[in-house]
């Protein structure tokens, strides 16, 4: 039997997914009221920042993977116009749904549809851009996943990884604190649920650093790679260029 990490703790490679999927299922309805509060509003601002690194065109086309609730899909949609397409996709249903609703009643409708960042359903060198806002860390096989992020971009296209990451050493203590203490209380206040906000603060742990990821990313087939931290690397957005 091949294991992996939930958190911290060790459970098969095959239940990894469904484990996760538990998670998101049950934070869906509050996931959004709950980011504001978890980040006291700063996820908007890495998000746009991340939207204008992608620097967008219009006809575009981009696929956002771990779309979620949608507020990356619906701001690329405003950047690609009528001839560009954003694809907007999860593995997790509840979230998608979440997400097309909100997108719906935003005046927005985009192609949406469940699937696995690790056998992405697109043919080669397809998009130009591909996103995954706090969803990699989730993943089972990361460099499955993100190999056939390369796989579906054009030549030059761009791959973002926005994710929280290693936080600079000065405020590593507050940053546990906070993690393991307020978060937890603070999901179980608001979301009901403190057991999927202490999976959230040991999957940050568990994740790769910085340089890690970078090299993780060269690795899956990434020709150039940089990395921006953000507020104090808490979260770094990775950015993957295809040669």
């Amino acid at each position: 039997m091949s294991t992996t990490h939930f958190g911290f703790q060790s459970v098969d490679e095959k239940d990894k997914a469904r484990h996760v999927r538990g998670v998101f299922d049950s934070v869906a309805s509050r996931y959004d009221v709950m980011n504001d509060l978890m980040s006291g509003g700063l996820h908007r601002a890495w998000k746009a920042y991340t939207v204008m690194v992608a620097n967008l065109r219009e006809g575009s086309q981009v696929l956002d993977i771990a779309g979620g609730t949608g507020d990356l899909s619906l701001a690329f949609s405003k950047k690609v116009g009528a001839t560009g397409r954003v694809v907007h996709t999860d593995i997790n249903e509840a979230m998608l749904r979440t997400g097309r609703d909100r997108l719906i009643d935003a005046g927005v409708v985009l192609p949406t549809l469940v699937c696995d960042a690790e056998k992405l359903p697109f043919p080669d060198a397809h998009f130009d851009v591909v996103s995954v806002a706090f969803g990699l860390r989730n993943m089972t096989h990361k460099e499955l996943a993100l190999a056939e992020m390369c796989r579906v971009l054009k030549p030059g296209g761009k791959l973002l990884v926005l994710e929280f990451s290693k936080v600079a050493k000065p405020l590593e203590k507050v940053y546990d604190w906070y993690s393991f203490n307020v978060l937890p209380k603070l999901g179980k206040l608001v979301a009901g649920d403190d057991a999927s906000y202490r999976y959230l603060a040991e999957s940050i742990r568990m994740h790769p650093g910085q340089e890690e990821l970078k090299s993780l990313m060269q690795k899956s087939g990434f020709g150039h790679v940089d990395y921006h931290n953000m507020t104090g690397g808490i979260v770094a957005l990775h950015v993957g260029i295809k040669c």
